[in-house]
């Protein structure tokens, strides 16, 4: 019989404080992530940001230039190409004209806003900007050769920042020689409407431009939140676990309307494959493919979403995707054809499919993201339980209800989470390894929250 039918029976329904404890342990969790340990000297000034640039127009390069706009600093959009340049000043005055039409912006705001963006296709003309902010596609040796620029270019004392959702930023700052000026800034899309922004410290990164990119989230309606360098940093860190569960639970018997169907019922806006119809099944398609040649060999994979893409079903945009789309509606409806597919993936796998409540599909999509955050705090990834709280609920739409994933595991008990994270370990490997600091925590009865 399989273990993971029997995690916890008796906890199906986990303990919670009130909801109106849980939004107040947010609200104080966004107060303390502002509180930064650094060297004294570096709280007497911070470096000083009237102007700014932007590398790269795409859709994150130009959501960045809008929040700079929001925030009163004047910004200079740079691309290396004419079109895209244009593509990317035609998709921020279509995004202020759609708030004007909404009612969501008052005209002469957005006329305001329009006048603080220049455009450019010379990388030369960040020589005024106090802050640069790159945000390319998301390659390494394009990112470094972009530094290498910057650093010829950019005035002594500017901050030089990388939007990476995760790549070593000390590879990056090495390329320069000013490493202490170089910072992660990992905004999420759409730059100019999300509230989270993960400040991520590099080994040589200066404490006075950590602090100043913290205040330039808060100057810009955001939350920032500091991390240090680490696969994902802490948001696509505990995601990767999430998201990976989510599609080995439609391998091993769940067809994706139940997955979206539990983690509605906990509380999420949307479930994940409902997600991923919406952003695009093919965002991160060669990223993921390239690394399918050297990954590991030790554990288990899934492909499923691949094979979605290489069959044209990219999600809302084709129509279909781990759902069908009537023409010019949103509304994700079964698809037999899709469901179909599944088992006989599941079937070319060797895996029996059996029915899945649930209580587990909560348990295995949310409790790998616990173990992950108990990592991230042993390896001081994080610097505090509520920061990780705070990157799930602002950036990541785990419901504020719950207080984000690592109040919600001490509302549970860390003894019962390190029970059932253990059991899963023990039948499926590799990714349910416990983490040390869960493991102890549960036999001293402790909880994130005290350390």
């Amino acid at each position: 019989m399989s273990t993971t039918n029997q995690l916890n029976p008796q906890k199906s329904t986990a303990p919670e404080a009130s909801q109106a404890a849980a939004l107040a342990h947010v609200k104080a969790a966004e107060l303390a992530a502002a509180q930064i340990p650094v060297a004294s000297a570096a709280t007497a000034t911070l470096r000083p940001i009237a102007q700014a640039a932007v590398i790269g127009a795409g859709t994150m390069g130009g959501g960045i230039a809008m929040a700079f706009a929001a925030a009163g600093i004047p910004v200079t959009l740079i691309d290396a190409s004419e079109d895209g340049l244009a593509r990317g000043l035609a998709r921020i005055r279509e995004n202020y004209e759609s708030s004007v039409k909404r009612g969501k912006l008052d005209p002469a705001v957005r006329d305001e806003r329009l006048a603080r963006i220049a455009g450019s296709l010379a990388i030369a003309d960040v020589k005024q900007a106090d802050i640069v902010i790159e945000a390319v596609y998301e390659d390494l040796a394009l990112k470094q050769g972009i530094f290498r620029e910057l650093d010829a270019h950019a005035k002594p004392g500017a901050v030089l920042a990388t939007n990476t959702s995760g790549l070593d930023i000390d590879a990056i700052a090495a390329v320069t020689q000013r490493p202490a000026d170089v910072v992660g800034a990992h905004f999420f899309s759409p730059a100019h409407v999300m509230r989270l922004l993960e400040v991520v410290r590099a080994t040589h990164t200066a404490d006075d431009v950590i602090l100043t990119l913290m205040d330039l989230g808060r100057r810009m309606g955001k939350v920032s939140v500091l991390a240090r360098i680490y696969p994902g940093f802490i948001g696509n860190a505990l995601f990767r676990h999430y998201n990976r569960e989510a599609h080995f639970l439609v391998e091993d018997g769940a067809l994706p309307h139940e997955v979206d169907a539990a983690l509605k019922d906990f509380g999420y806006a949307m479930g994940i494959f409902a997600v991923h119809d919406m952003a695009g099944n093919d965002v991160g398609y060669q990223t993921r493919k390239a690394q399918m040649a050297t990954r590991p060999t030790d554990r288990r994979w899934n492909d499923l979403i691949m094979k979605l893409v290489e069959m044209g079903r990219l999600g809302q945009k084709s129509g279909k995707g781990w759902y069908r789309y009537e023409p010019g509606s949103r509304e994700p409806l079964r698809d037999a054809e899709l469901e179909r597919f599944i088992v006989e993936e599941s079937a070319r796998l060797g895996i029996a499919r059996r029915p899945i409540l649930a209580d587990e599909i909560v348990k295995r999509c949310v409790y790998g993201m616990i173990n992950e955050g108990a990592k991230l705090l042993q390896q001081g990834i994080a610097l505090r339980a509520s920061d990780i709280d705070v990157v799930y609920v602002t950036g990541y739409g785990f419901p504020a209800h719950r207080g984000g994933p690592m109040y919600y595991a001490d509302q549970i008990g860390l003894a019962n989470v390190y029970r059932d994270v253990k059991r899963l370990h023990d039948e499926y490997g590799y990714w349910w390894k416990p983490a040390p600091l869960l493991e102890k925590l549960a036999a001293e009865n402790g909880r994130f929250a005290d350390l």
